[in-house]
């Protein structure tokens, strides 16, 4: 089994939704990633904290088999994000964001974790994953997940680290801005001229779209009704991804879509609680449960 390295933000997250409201839990891309893929492989966490981060959330992480040793602490407050969600809930609304510490993180990788071959540069600034792949040593496998931030603000620099990655992760409006064509297959296709080979494309809750080895797979979402709270719904399913893959240790056609299906199922039981704590009581058997209902939904 091999490890996975994930770079990206943990954040105290202020949430509303129908459900209700919770005020600063553990959040951000960081810990939504490493919870669901700690139910697959170790995970090895690069991050930046405030002083004030609860320690009972680094507890929780541990517990769950995270390595925190790139988990960095600074003078300051843990970057924090507030926003609520109506409706169908297929997005959130954004009330306040305040970076914090996390404005000024420098991703600094303990030595062990420079031979990760499992590597995942979350949503953070381009050249902060480009300093990551300055920090790693031959992975099998480097993933990207980005924004319209970074595509629109910072297009050049973002080029630039595509052209070092294997896999991009992305949703659809994202792949329309990054390839500047309105079709999914020709978006595709014009991304793949920039550097990544496979692309997976994040459609909420219809589900995601893989091309990989010049070949397109379809995975439906999951007909969940108690959904609760989308947030890290994205974050998760990479990290249920990214975990089965290092989990089976090698990159084939079956492992890949494999790999899709898990991070669907981690994904589809994130939604129907608060913050990370369904992740967190997730079973083997829950998971493997899901994972056939997932594989009916998909087979004739």
């Amino acid at each position: 089994m091999s490890s996975v390295l994930i770079v990206g933000s943990v954040a105290l997250d202020t949430v509303e939704t129908p459900a209700g409201k919770r005020e600063a839990m553990l959040g951000g891309s960081a810990t939504y990633f490493s919870m669901a893929a700690a139910h697959f492989a170790p995970v090895r966490l690069v991050a930046v904290v405030g002083r004030d981060f609860p320690e009972s959330s680094r507890r929780l992480l541990e517990s769950k088999q995270v390595d925190l040793e790139g988990l960095q602490t600074a003078e300051g407050e843990t970057f924090r994000w507030t926003g609520a969600y109506h409706g169908v809930m297929n997005e959130a609304i954004t009330h306040d964001t305040q970076l914090n510490v996390f404005q000024g993180f420098q991703p600094v990788l303990p030595d062990a974790y420079r031979d990760t071959p499992f590597v995942f540069l979350g949503n953070i600034d381009p050249d902060l994953q480009a300093e990551v792949l300055t920090q790693v040593r031959a992975p099998k496998l480097v993933a990207l997940d980005t924004m319209n931030f970074w595509i629109e603000g910072a297009r050049a620099r973002l080029l630039k680290v595509l052209e070092s990655v294997d896999l991009l992760v992305i949703n659809e409006g994202e792949l329309q801005l990054l390839s500047g064509k309105l079709n999914l297959a020709s978006g595709v296709r014009e991304v793949t001229r920039m550097g990544p080979a496979s692309i997976i494309i994040k459609r909420g809750g219809y589900g995601s779209v893989l091309y990989h080895d010049s070949q397109w797979f379809f995975v439906p979402g999951y007909p969940e009704e108690n959904v609760v709270d989308p947030t890290g719904a994205g974050d998760s399913f990479a990290g249920g991804f990214m975990g089965s893959l290092a989990r089976a240790g090698a990159i084939t056609a079956t492992s890949v879509r494999r790999a899709m299906l898990y991070g669907s199922v981690v994904a589809s039981f994130n939604i129907t609680d608060f913050g990370p704590w369904k992740l967190a009581d997730l079973s083997t058997t829950m998971i493997e449960r899901r994972f056939d209902a997932f594989r009916n939904l998909v087979s004739i």
